[in-house]
Parts: C-alpha cells; structure tokens; sequence
C-alpha cells in the first residue's frame, strides 16, 4: 500500500492548502512569535539588571523603591491590548472554521478501526481515499462505528473528532490540486498507525469523473477488477498477498484452505465464507486474529464482491 505524504515546503510547516490554512498560521505565528518577544524581552531585562545592580561589596544598600505609576500602567495596558487583539485574531478564525458555507458540498466521513470510509452524495462510497473538488467549499459530516478517532488533515489544518453515536462536521475549501495525508490523530488501538487515508484534489471536471470511475471500469474482466477494489477498498491494510503476517490473515493460498475459527470449528474458503466475512465479518472469526475486521455491507454491490471473489481465487 502506497502511504499518503504530507508536503512539507520549509522546515516549519507542511504547505497551505486550503482557505483556512492561512488564518490558522497566522493566528499561531502570531501567539508564538508574541511569546518570544517576550520571552527574550523579560529574560535579558532580567540577565541585565542582575548582572547591573548585583550586590558587590557587604556595605552595599539597595536603594528604597518607591513606585512608578507610569510604568506600572504601561506594563499592564501594553500587554492587555495584546492579549485582546491576540483574542480577536483567534476567535476570527474560530468564526470562520466553525460556519460552513451554504453551498458546501457534504460528504459523510466513518471512522473504524481502521479505517475511513467516504460516502458521497450519489451514494458512491470509498475507502481510505477521499477526493474533492478544487476550489469548491466541502463540509465533512463525521462518526463513528466503535471508539473516538480523530480526522486531521495537516495541509488544511482541519481537525475534528469522529464520536460513536454524534455526527461532527469540519469544512475546508482546497486551494491547491494534487494529493495530501488524512490521519488519525486519537489513538484508537493496535492498528491506529494505519489509519490513513489520502485527500486528493482534482480539477471539477476530474473530480466529476473520479465519481464516475469508482465502481471500476465496467469492461475488466473480474480477476482484474478484483485486483483494482483490493487496492482501492483498502484491503492490503491488513491482509497480504505474500504471505506476510498482518492485522487478518494473509489472502496468499486462501481460496480452498482449511482455516480453524476462534471457536475451534474449521471452516474451507469457499465463496459463500468470502461473501459472509465480508458482509458480516464477525460471523467467523480466524483464530489468533482479533476480530475488527469492519463490515463492507452498503458499501460494495454484489458485482464488486463476485470480483473480489474471483481475484482471491488467483492468488496462490
């Protein structure tokens, strides 16, 4: 599986890719470099007069202090007038990351472990990989199936909670075509490293025809088009092909192969076994594997199946 990348075009923070991100920079640039003003400005005013009025000789006195009206008032009002207008900065951009526009176009986001899953408005629905037009706001409508996650997307700086049981929304207008990392940023178990995703976006026109490519080309045969949804359905996140040990076990030899349950019982791979774990996963659980494998009901038409069945079959 080929891991999304973050941009990263200084040695800050990764590029701005949407409305939001500058607003959000700003107000952070601001509050940071305001600390290290200050920071400097009382450290070395400090270093300063213990170094100039250090005590030298026993006879030295300090001299009575008496105060200074002028100086209090300034070294009270000067950082309050900060402090508001850092305030004001901060709630701007709050406003405007919190109201989505109008005309935004939704997707609904599902977090499980471990996994995203995008469903858009004509009921297309994807896994791990997100894409969006350029230019054109879109608003998230997220939950989830099991525990909290956290979607954050770093070159948008957007970041919001999935919560089992509550719908939350975050909105962003990208600015910039090409491909990005979605993570999750709320450790949710054992394979939360995996949870990745990819935002890609594309021009309107691509976008439009991205939709329209979801469900495979309609001319492949099924082997192959089976081999295209085991990528784009994000299978290779925890099964191999190679043999190689993962979250689930590996898909290397599985068509016809003697598999011993949770529960003790054996089970040969057929296709009713395929179609059932990937309908109803939990029906039966492969012994020394957690069962977390999420369901694919809704989110595969019985066409996909079959060609996810076929490709199984070829692999050996």
């Amino acid at each position: 599986m080929n891991k999304p990348h973050i941009n990263i075009d200084s040695f800050w923070l990764p590029r701005q890719s949407s409305t939001l991100a500058e607003k959000v920079d700003f107000g952070f640039n601001a509050a940071l470099w305001t600390g290290v003003f200050f920071f400097i400005l009382v450290t070395g005013a400090t270093i300063y007069l213990v170094a100039r009025y250090r005590r030298r000789t026993e006879n030295d006195k300090t001299s009575p202090i008496a105060h200074n009206t002028t100086l209090e008032v300034a070294w009270s009002v000067i950082p309050l007038i900060i402090l508001i207008w850092l305030f004001f900065v901060g709630l701007r951009t709050y406003v405007y990351a919190s109201v989505a526009p109008a005309e935004s176009y939704e997707i609904k986001v599902t977090g499980e472990m471990y996994l995203w899953t995008f469903i858009y408005p004509d009921g297309t629905a994807v896994v791990n990989e997100m894409a969006v037009p350029k230019g054109r706001p879109v608003k998230l409508i997220m939950s989830s199936k099991d525990v909290v996650h956290s979607l954050f997307i770093p070159e948008f700086r957007v970041k919001q909670d999935a919560v089992p049981g509550l719908y939350t929304t975050v909105w962003f207008t990208a600015t910039e075509t090409g491909d990005t990392a979605l993570l999750c940023t709320e450790f949710c178990g054992s394979g939360h490293s995996d949870m990745l995703a990819t935002v890609k976006v594309l021009e309107e026109s691509d976008f439009e025809k991205w939709i329209e490519q979801q469900s495979g080309p309609s001319d492949l045969p099924p082997e192959e088009l089976g081999k295209l949804l085991f990528a784009k359905k994000s299978c290779a996140t925890c099964h191999s092909v190679d043999g190689t040990p993962m979250q689930g076990p590996t898909f290397k030899g599985l068509f016809g192969r003697n598999e011993e349950m949770s529960d003790g019982t054996k089970v040969t791979v057929d296709e009713n076994y395929i179609r059932e774990s990937i309908l109803n996963p939990q029906a039966k659980v492969v012994k020394g594997f957690p069962a977390v494998m999420p369901t694919y009901r809704g989110l595969l038409k019985d066409r996909e199946i079959d060609a996810l069945i076929a490709y199984l079959k070829t692999v050996k």
